[in-house]
């Protein structure tokens, strides 16, 4: 039986290899064939551009406008997206719990380090405070006379010691509770404007419920993400351009901190700019475009993106030449280094001196007869 198996899988075997063979060579033959058609229709464009080069003197000149090309200083900045934020804004609690009796400030008011935002009821606290002086009061006295006695060798050791510890014990304890009693005024741990407001008087306030909002932005700062592609090119002190469109308002800034954490969920850090806010124009959680030079080239080769094309071969574009008195368009391929707002760096492919034509290159061909302005 196992032979008879054997027997019928062998040829399915070798039928299937034969199959994938046969799609081996049918793909090597397409690829053959596309190269094939690929080299008959560069070809065809050659003839053609040659065709045009020959033309007769009496064929229509093209109008185009020509740029000598000179070297220019070529920068490149990235551009992220940034976020605001306040040196000093927080969301001031309660540290202890208590009723709500008073609230001293309204939303929008300034306010000085120390000033009274609110204060909670703390009457059970006196009561405590008042009972605990009284127990002192006596236990001071107890202390005084059993002190006198100890020191005149009457009494024993272990009645001074006690009311000692009694006395200590209580004045801890009021230390305690005209602490507590402190924590039930709430005041302002920086100058600042109260910004919002979230308790009522008569409710309930405790260290876990939000009593106000308090943000000074005399100071902001900028944070956002940046490629980990551009760690070795953006550096603390670095320049940065921001704009807040929100506002119509640009600056420049210096880059006062990077991250030295890479983020694995989008494989970026942070850089953060400190600017000063006098006149509160900047708030936080505005939203800020962020452009800082990563590249500078002084002198350079630079020409407008647009008149650069590409094709199978690459990125050409269209330079003016004298040929057989005429004056002709040539196509010519350049590598391109780095693009930014507009402008390309071209590493190789041009000279000093080339005409660029940078007005009319979307109607000439390569020979196309031209007239220069």
């Amino acid at each position: 039986m196992k032979k008879i198996l054997i027997a019928c899988i062998i040829p399915l075997l070798f039928a299937c290899s034969a199959k994938e063979s046969e799609k081996d060579v049918n793909k090597a033959e397409q690829l053959k064939n596309y190269k094939t058609e690929l080299s008959a229709l560069k070809a065809k464009i050659s003839d053609l551009e040659l065709e045009i080069r020959n033309t007769n003197q009496d064929e229509e000149k093209i109008n185009v406008v020509v740029k000598k090309l000179t070297t220019s200083k070529f920068e490149h900045y990235i551009q992220i997206t940034g976020n605001v934020e306040a040196d000093k804004n927080i969301t001031i609690t309660p540290e202890t719990g208590g009723n709500i009796i008073s609230i001293n400030v309204v939303e929008g008011q300034k306010v000085n380090k120390g000033d009274i935002l609110g204060t909670l009821n703390t009457s059970q606290i006196q009561q405590q405070i008042d009972e605990i002086k009284t127990n002192l009061e006596l236990s001071s006295i107890l202390f005084e006379r059993q002190e006198r006695l100890w020191n005149q060798k009457i009494g024993s050791e272990v009645e001074y010691l006690e009311a000692k510890a009694k006395k200590e014990a209580l004045e801890n304890n009021l230390a305690a509770l005209n602490a507590q009693k402190e924590m039930a005024i709430i005041t302002a741990p920086f100058s600042g404007i109260v910004d919002e407001i979230h308790q009522k008087k008569g409710e309930m306030a405790g260290p876990s419920t939000p009593l106000a909002q308090l943000v000074n932005i005399n100071r902001v700062y900028v944070e956002g993400d940046v490629s980990e592609t551009f760690l070795n090119a953006i550096k603390a002190g670095g320049n940065a351009q921001l704009d807040f469109p929100a506002i119509n308002f640009q600056t420049k800034a210096k880059i006062n901190r990077t991250s030295n954490v890479i983020n694995p969920a989008n494989r970026s850090f942070k850089i953060r700019i400190n600017l000063n806010n006098a006149n509160h124009m900047i708030k936080p959680n505005l939203i800020s475009v962020m452009k800082i030079k990563d590249y500078e080239v002084l002198d350079a080769m630079v020409v407008p993106s647009i008149i650069i094309k590409k094709d199978f071969k690459g990125n050409y574009l269209y330079i003016a030449k004298k040929e057989n008195g005429k004056m002709l368009a040539e196509k010519v391929y350049v590598d391109v280094s780095k693009t930014y707002n507009n402008l390309s760096m071209i590493e190789s492919g041009l000279t000093l001196g080339d005409l660029i034509i940078t007005e009319g290159f979307s109607q000439v061909v390569n020979g196309a007869l031209i007239s220069t302005k």
